[in-house]
């Protein structure tokens, strides 16, 4: 899978993240959208270093979907509590 695909699959994860934990984020939807991002290259990075899952070719590939959107969930989850409280309600 090219960059394009990975930053395509980030941001669809960045998506399915902010479905999975909704709420009121620091960065609002461009912030969340960059956290999927990081969190697909993230996630395939981890899956494929430290679960011994080679990175797929392939756009459809659930293993890869689930690493991305995982590592979306943990960067949203880190981003709000880090910087959660920064802006007023």
């Amino acid at each position: 899978m090219t960059i394009i695909g990975w930053i395509v699959l980030g941001l669809l994860a960045g998506a399915i993240a902010k479905i999975l934990l909704p709420g009121r984020d620091p960065g609002g939807l461009v912030g969340t959208t960059l956290i999927g991002v990081a969190g697909a290259f993230i996630g395939g990075w981890i899956s494929s270093r430290y679960l011994d899952r080679e990175i797929a070719n392939q756009f459809y590939d659930g293993p890869t979907w689930i690493a991305a959107v995982g590592g979306a969930l943990v960067l949203l989850i880190a981003y709000r509590i880090l910087f959660g409280h920064s802006r007023s309600r």
